[in-house]
């Protein structure tokens, strides 16, 4: 089994187009030692043919092209994307849908009911690509139990409820449903070798860390350092709690809950936010990281599992 990252930062990607706080002025001169990233997703696959791509970014377009096992080429028109799969239904997180208009017939795409239920009123993707491809959606259980993708075999995943927030758009922000929001469990039936994938995560319970020590690798949320991130840089008035996002340090923060993981768990952090100081190769917290046994996820990093 292959994963491979597409993306690794939050929504806007690294640099922000419109920002010009100290990490993204810093990546466009050159002076910070920092890599570009574009907006968060992954692909996972059985033979590195046929592909489950989870979230669909803006960036789609680019990452495909990062990413030649993406377009395999084996006929006129043809893709390795045989699926969608949404984590929740956020811009950064589904926009890329409209980027694949083009697909030769309707695109399977897997979610959750309450994410459905978003991007068929709150921001009708359905309606607007039943003009052009359409959608096959197919929704999936967020309890745990475990489903399949009828065109990916042999990738076994399971969807657990996580503690976050729907999208600024959903009628449902201040009152979360189960299901807004999920964990993806990805196994190798083959090696039974595991990894969980949460690019948003406001909560982490003693339920959800158990099943995270039972994984070889973690892709968790590493959207903000600190809780109060973007109201110091003056950027928000929102706190990263506020916006469904569980900060790195402080008490209970992301370090502190990671390192009640087992020592052989492989710790990655994804969905980073352009503000976060972790994004410099050489920066105090990318160091208190390291010394932790964390890493930082970037665009074209492979997992095999």
């Amino acid at each position: 089994m292959l994963l491979r990252v597409l993306g690794s930062s939050a929504g806007g990607g690294f640099p922000q187009w419109n920002c010009n706080c100290p990490n993204c002025t810093g990546v466009r001169s050159g002076s910070l030692k920092a890599l570009a990233r574009t907006q968060s997703s992954i692909a996972v696959s059985a033979d590195a043919q046929n592909w489950l791509l989870v979230n669909a970014s803006p960036d789609i377009l680019t990452q495909i092209r990062q990413t030649p096992q993406l377009q395999p080429a084996r006929a006129r028109r043809d893709t390795g994307i045989a699926a969608v799969l949404l984590m929740d239904a956020q811009i950064d997180h589904v926009t890329g849908l409209l980027m694949l208009r083009e697909h030769a017939g309707p695109l399977p795409l897997l979610a959750t009911k309450e994410v459905l239920s978003d991007i068929e009123d709150g921001f009708p993707l359905t309606r607007i690509l039943s003009h052009y491809c359409g959608l096959a959606a197919q929704t999936i259980p967020s309890d745990g139990s475990r489903f399949t993708v009828e065109q990916l075999p042999g990738l076994h995943l399971e969807a657990i409820a996580l503690s976050s927030k729907p999208p600024p758009y959903s009628p449902w922000r201040n009152a979360p449903r189960p299901g807004d929001n999920i964990g993806l469990l990805m196994q190798n039936p083959t090696s039974g070798a595991r990894v969980f994938y949460a690019p948003g995560l406001g909560e982490i319970t003693e339920g959800l860390l158990a099943r995270m020590a039972q994984c070889d690798v973690v892709l968790i949320d590493g959207t903000f350092w600190t809780d109060d991130e973007m109201q110091r840089l003056g950027l928000s008035a929102k706190r990263a709690a506020d916006m469904g996002h569980l900060a790195q340090s402080g008490a209970g923060g992301m370090i502190e809950q990671l390192d009640r993981l087992p020592t052989s768990t492989r710790k990655i952090l994804i969905h980073i936010n352009n503000t976060n100081p972790i994004l410099v190769e050489d920066s105090p917290q990318r160091m208190e990281l390291a010394r932790h046994g964390i890493e930082v996820a970037y665009d074209g990093l492979e997992i095999s599992f």
